[in-house]
C-alpha cells in the first residue's frame, strides 16, 4: 500500500465536511478527496445542512453510541465557541424547552445504561428545571446550556478548514458508488456520507432511509435582544414542534418548524409558516407581533432520518473498504463530530492500515 494512502469522502454537508477533518486529524499524512454534487452556499432541497435550524438539544436516549455522539460535539462546540464563535458560527447560548406531555412521555429520559430513567445531559448542560413564565398548556420545562449554529457561517468555515489542510473538493454527480473505485483504482477507503441521497445511490440504496420534512424561515433580529433560544413541543422528537433560534449576535433568528415524516415535497407551505409565525411569537415575547416579524427567507428541508437509527458501519465492496456515515435524521449537527469519530474509528478493524 502506497506511504500516502488515498481517502474519498462523498458528501460536502455537516457529515461529510466534518468526517474529512476527524479523518485529517488523525491520518495526517494521508491524501484526501471530497466528491460532492453540492457544496456550502448552494440552496437545493436535496442539500439538507444550509437549512437546518441548527442547535445542540440532545434526541438520544440510548445510553450508548448515540448519547455519545452528542457528548463529544458538544465537547467540540465548546471548543469552536471558546473566543472564535463569530468565525465558526457556534455560540454559546441557553436554550428554554417546555413539553406539554408527563417527563415519561416525553421521549427526553434514558432508556438504557447507568443512566436510565434521567435526562442524561443534565450535569453535561448544568441543566435545571424551570417554572416562571410557563406556557399555558405545558407540562414542564427546563434550560440548560446549548449552542446556536449559524450554518451560513459554519459551513463555509468547514470548507475552509478542508481546503487549509490540503483536502481536495471535487464537485461532482456520483450515481453509482461503483463510480468512484472506477476512478480511483488505489482509494484505501471510501467514506459515505451521502445523507438521503443514498436511498437511490446504486450500490448502497438504502430503503431504510425516508425523508422527514422540515420547514423554517430566517427574520430580522428583534430591537429586543435575545438572549436564549426557545422550544416547545408535546415530545422531544415530534411532528409538532416550535421553536425559536437566535443566530447572535447578528445573523437574524430561525424560526420553526415542522417534522414530517415520508414527505419528500420542496415546496414552502405559505399557510403553514404564518401558524410558525404565530407559534414562535407565543413562545418568545421578544419577537413581538407576527405581522411585524420581517421574514428574510423560507426553507425546506428533507431530514436524512432512518428506521433503526444512524447507519455508521464497516463494509466491504470490491475489496476496498466502505465506512457509511449518514442518516443522522435532525440530528446531523449535533451529533456530527461524534459521528465522525466513529466512523474514523472503524479504519483500526482494517488489518492493511
Amino acid at each position: 500500500m502506497s506511504q500516502t494512502p488515498e481517502y474519498v469522502i462523498l458528501g460536502a454537508g455537516v457529515i461529510g465536511l466534518t468526517t474529512a477533518l476527524e479523518l485529517s486529524t488523525r491520518y495526517p499524512n494521508s491524501n484526501i478527496i471530497i466528491i460532492a454534487k453540492h457544496l456550502p452556499g448552494d440552496r437545493s432541497v436535496d442539500y439538507c445542512s444550509p437549512w437546518a435550524g441548527a442547535n445542540w438539544l440532545s434526541v438520544a436516549t440510548d445510553g450508548g453510541r448515540q448519547e455519545g455522539w452528542d457528548r463529544v460535539t458538544y465537547e467540540k462546540f465548546g471548543e469552536l465557541a471558546d473566543g472564535k464563535g463569530n468565525e465558526t458560527g457556534i455560540n454559546k447560548v441557553p436554550v428554554r424547552a417546555w413539553f406539554d406531555r408527563d417527563m415519561e412521555d416525553a421521549g427526553v429520559l434514558s432508556v438504557e445504561g447507568e443512566g436510565r430513567g434521567k435526562i442524561w445531559y443534565e450535569s453535561l448542560t448544568g441543566l435545571r428545571f424551570v417554572e416562571e413564565e410557563k406556557p399555558e398548556g405545558s407540562v414542564f420545562g427546563f434550560e440548560c446550556g446549548s449552542f446556536v449554529v449559524d450554518v451560513q457561517k459554519y459551513l463555509p468555515w468547514l470548507q475552509g478548514e478542508v481546503l487549509k489542510r490540503g483536502i481536495e473538493i471535487l464537485r461532482a454527480s456520483i450515481d453509482d458508488i461503483q463510480e468512484v473505485f472506477d476512478r480511483f483504482s488505489s482509494v484505501a477507503s471510501v467514506f459515505n456520507c451521502t445523507g438521503l441521497g443514498s436511498y437511490n445511490l446504486k450500490g448502497v440504496e438504502d430503503r431504510l432511509l425516508y425523508p422527514t420534512r422540515g420547514q423554517v424561515m430566517l427574520v430580522e433580529n428583534p430591537i429586543t435582544p435575545m438572549t436564549r433560544m426557545y422550544f416547545r413541543s408535546p415530545q422531544r422528537v415530534n411532528k409538532d414542534t416550535t421553536y425559536v433560534f437566535p443566530r447572535n449576535p447578528g445573523g437574524g433568528v430561525i424560526l420553526g418548524g415542522c417534522r414530517v415524516d415520508n414527505d419528500w415535497s420542496g415546496e414552502v407551505n405559505m399557510e403553514f409558516a404564518e401558524d410558525i409565525k404565530r407559534r414562535c411569537c407565543a413562545l418568545a415575547p421578544e419577537l413581538g407581533r407576527p405581522e411585524d416579524l420581517k421574514v428574510i427567507q423560507h426553507g425546506v428541508g428533507l431530514r436524512p432520518s432512518r428506521k433503526g437509527g444512524a447507519r455508521i458501519e464497516r463494509v466491504i465492496m470490491g475489496g476496498a473498504v466502505v465506512i457509511h456515515n449518514y442518516g443522522a435524521g435532525g440530528a446531523g449537527f449535533q451529533a456530527s463530530w461524534g459521528m465522525a469519530k466513529n466512523a474514523v474509528d472503524l479504519l483500526q478493524e482494517d488489518s492493511k492500515l
